[in-house]
């Protein structure tokens, strides 16, 4: 049997962002909501609290996990191997290999707090470029749980006190990091390459940052190679 799958969604958004792969995954899987998003919304949003949602996910399958996130969900995945090695079997982490100390978090923490002002306009403007960016069963998923535009000056805060390389470093299992080759993202994939013990590098041609996702078979097959792969390996 496969290694269960957890899947971590991206900022603003929930877990039914990954119902249409999770559809087509052979592997068993979950998709919780991270603090301050979804069911958790209202909750107060911190690493520590992302990480502990993740690993109690993973105590829920059976104790350990192959971890995939997306964006916010990769920075998460990415916190929680290093917190909690023993649950984590195996990381794919898409669309996080910029490192956020870089001059553009100013850039970020600027959207938080336009989002914070009114984050009901917000919250629309995002459902209409969702849907037109994923037409169909994507969009929908990724608006269907809800979005929560007022958590995202705190995730910029958690995200970039961070240090992802360090944590990839002090890893020590399997990491797939997964990019769309026109994911502004993939910036420093390279150094987030060399951090890993073991770790490989895809890029999705055509793809963008969140457009990754408008190909849920091929990403179901990616995640259950993955789960199969890290199945075959001892803990």
């Amino acid at each position: 049997m496969s290694m269960p799958v957890v899947f971590v969604h991206g900022i603003r958004l929930s877990g039914t962002m990954w119902s249409p792969v999770r559809a087509l995954l052979r592997a068993p899987s979950a998709a919780p909501d991270l603090p301050g998003h979804g069911r958790r919304r209202g909750l107060p949003y911190g690493t520590e609290a992302a990480c502990d949602v993740v690993a109690e996910t993973i105590a829920d399958l059976g104790g350990r996990a192959l971890v995939v996130g997306l964006s916010l969900g990769g920075y998460v995945g990415i916190a929680t191997a290093a917190r909690h090695p023993d649950l984590v079997a195996g990381l794919v982490a898409m669309g996080c290999t910029a490192r956020p100390d870089r001059p553009r978090a100013h850039a970020y923490r600027l959207a938080g707090r336009l989002a914070a002002r009114n984050p009901a306009l917000v919250d629309r403007v995002s459902r209409f470029a969702l849907r037109r960016m994923l037409p169909g069963a994507a969009g929908e998923a990724m608006i269907e749980g809800g979005l929560s535009s007022e958590v995202v000056a705190s995730v910029v805060a958690a995200v970039t006190a961070e240090d992802p390389l360090a944590s990839l470093a002090a890893y020590p299992g399997r990491v797939w990091l997964l990019n769309g080759a026109r994911d502004p993202f993939r910036v420093d994939e390279s150094a987030f390459l060399r951090a890993c013990a073991d770790g490989s590098l895809t890029h999705l041609q055509g793809r963008g940052h969140l457009t990754v996702l408008a190909d849920p078979a091929g990403l179901a097959r990616f995640i259950d190679k993955a789960a199969e792969d890290v199945s075959a390996c001892p803990a």
